[in-house]
């Protein structure tokens, strides 16, 4: 939790939120450096940028003495990239009580001033793993290979339809196993991210997913040599976020639209997987945009973020919240 500011209605919240974590392993080495107008650095847009317009408008709303009706939350939050499966968000919103009185919540991630994401792209995550006794490449061939039967299961995945309309993806995002190149592994493993506008999408590819790999790894079995000898299977989910988007009318939407049209913003609505996956799944009103200013190449070594223009953005974000608390006079 970075702040709370008490408002005169206490049972009305509106919550602002930015998270923390990075894409990037803890032993990364970080080196942020400038190149002319840009600033250059892993994480230093996502979510350097929104964690900067944080603090930017608590700072604001201290400095200015901004009294309003509903209870401002500010907060820090983890677990938003990667596997995180927006834990941090989860908790927050765990807590019935909070969850009760929160309005309002908007979602800072990256930059760009016009971003407005209204639709929650949901997602389904797996980690399958393939064991086995595994064996010496010559001594033991004919041995059922782990390796082998993740193969033809991929194989299977690339003949299953994916739908351009609605936005679908199926993605085997990585892949390990084996020890060495003359031996049979005794384990392998893959991750797999399935995405969709539409819930029964990801339904649907989850059961050809597992189909798939059930149908691979009895394929393996069947055609080794070694009788007696099974591979075994192992499905986990690590991941699922809930999709959801705003109705058309929700006062969160017509609040940006009033402010980009009062600072000639061109509103641009999107469809993306953040933080406002987790209110927008409980009914709550939740939208996610970015502080301002320009970024690119995120998600990798080179991402850059470009703080020009970057005033547009906090003016957005402190209108914005200054009409959804509202003000005392």
């Amino acid at each position: 939790m970075l702040g709370e500011r008490a408002g005169t209605n206490p049972e009305h919240v509106v919550l602002v939120s930015a998270h923390v974590d990075t894409v990037f392993p803890p032993d990364t080495e970080i080196e942020v450096r400038r190149e002319g107008d840009r600033w250059v650095g892993p994480g230093i847009a996502d979510n350097g940028a929104g964690l900067a317009a944080l603090l930017a408008l608590a700072r604001a709303v201290g400095e200015s003495g901004l009294r309003t009706k509903a209870t401002l939350l500010l907060v820090a939050n983890v677990g938003e990239e990667g596997e995180g499966d927006l834990r941090g968000m989860r908790a927050l919103f765990a807590d019935a009580a909070l969850r009760r009185r929160v309005r309002a919540v908007i979602v800072l991630d990256g930059s760009s001033a016009e971003r407005l994401t209204t639709k929650a792209l949901g997602s389904k995550r797996f980690h399958i793993t393939v064991r086995g006794p595994g064996g010496h490449s010559w001594a033991d061939y004919g041995m059922p290979n782990p390796i082998q039967a993740l193969a033809r299961a991929i194989t299977r995945l690339s003949a299953v339809p994916i739908p351009s309309q609605p936005r679908t993806v199926l993605n085997v995002g990585e892949i390990q196993g084996g020890a060495s190149v003359n031996a049979i592994p005794y384990e392998a493993s893959m991750k797999v991210d399935i995405r969709s506008e539409v819930e029964e999408e990801i339904d649907r590819l989850e059961q050809a997913l597992l189909m798939a790999v059930a149908e691979g790894v009895a394929e393996e079995n069947a055609s080794a040599r070694a009788k007696g000898v099974t591979l075994v299977l192992s499905t986990q989910s690590i991941g699922h976020r809930p999709g959801g988007e705003l109705a058309p009318n929700a006062r969160l939407l017509e609040v940006f639209r009033a402010v980009d049209n009062h600072l000639g913003i061109k509103t641009s609505i999107q469809r993306s997987s953040t933080d406002a996956n987790i209110p927008i799944s409980l009914g709550i009103e939740a939208v996610a945009v970015g502080g301002g200013g320009r970024s690119g190449a995120s998600h990798s070594l080179r991402e850059w973020y470009d703080p020009r223009g970057r005033e547009l953005g906090l003016k957005r974000l402190l209108l914005a919240l200054a009409l959804l608390a509202g003000v005392e006079q």
